[in-house]
């Protein structure tokens, strides 16, 4: 048991680097490898994916805050969004949370993947929008936020995968759309934990340390390391130009996409 434990320190190293450079929550790289760790550790197969979840939730409660210090640093944090889009993603996640339970993984991965694909081919393409796009106002504002955060809820991510395109195809600059993300992404996950802890209380076969579906051991570890190592993924995020960050980012989901197809195809 300690040399599982060993491992999330590990892969909280690898996760803040990440969470920092393009501006997500980590999520989508942390929940493949935890739900195999959780499965070679011989946890219950109906609850492994839901913990892999829950936790990468909590985690990004404590990841973004690093992420977003460091980019408001560099004053990369469009505020204005921030305020906009939190009370949609707090909704949207709550809800997601609840609903993750009980929707078909192979349908809902299926469908992420998707649109992990077209915002992947949207950013390495270096798409120009239109000069007059701008943000919509206060009702295409929450609806956006709403759907970007039940579908985080669902995968638990820090919606970076799909709050950065949106940005960029509205015409915030790449820069200021990664370190807004990185911002976004405490909303996110402080409404998914809650939703995922209330919604895994009482489950029966759940884990020694488990709060819900959030199991602490993995959380912590990944946690320590992930604060730690943030701020320097920030830090090259705005040593890179502009369209090298775009393709990295773009390619970044590419892999997350081909990695999930593959899954979905082979299982």
């Amino acid at each position: 048991m300690t040399l599982w434990w060993l491992s999330y320190p590990l892969l909280g190293i690898f996760a803040g680097f990440v969470a920092g450079l393009f501006g997500v929550g980590g999520g989508l790289t942390i929940v493949p490898l935890l739900f195999m760790i959780f499965t070679a550790q011989q946890f219950p197969l109906e609850h492994s994916m839901h913990l892999a979840l829950g936790t990468s939730m909590a985690t990004i409660v404590f990841t973004s805050i690093s992420s977003m210090r460091a980019h408001h640093g560099h004053g990369a944090v469009r505020w204005d969004i921030v305020k906009a889009f939190s009370p949609g993603l707090m909704l949207g996640t709550l809800g997601g949370s609840f609903v993750a339970t009980w929707v078909p993984t192979r349908s809902m991965a299926m469908v992420f993947t998707a649109i992990v694909y077209y915002a992947s081919i949207q950013m390495m393409l270096d798409f120009k929008p239109k000069p007059h796009r701008v943000l919509p106002g206060t009702a295409g504002m929450f609806i956006a936020s709403c759907i970007i955060g039940i579908v985080s809820s669902l995968v638990a991510a820090g919606g970076g995968f799909l709050s950065i395109p949106f940005m960029v195809f509205c015409n915030v600059a790449i820069h200021q759309a990664v370190g807004t993300s990185a911002a976004l992404g405490f909303p996110i996950a402080v409404a998914g934990t809650i939703g995922y802890i209330a919604s895994g209380i009482g489950k029966a076969g759940l884990p020694e340390f488990s709060l819900g579906y959030i199991y602490l051991p993995a959380f912590t570890g990944v946690v320590a390391m992930s604060m730690l190592i943030a701020h320097l993924g920030a830090k090259t995020a705005h040593k890179l130009p502009v369209k090298q960050l775009k393709r990295a980012f773009g390619g970044f989901l590419a892999l997350l996409a081909t990695k999930m197809l593959h899954g979905l195809l082979t299982s």
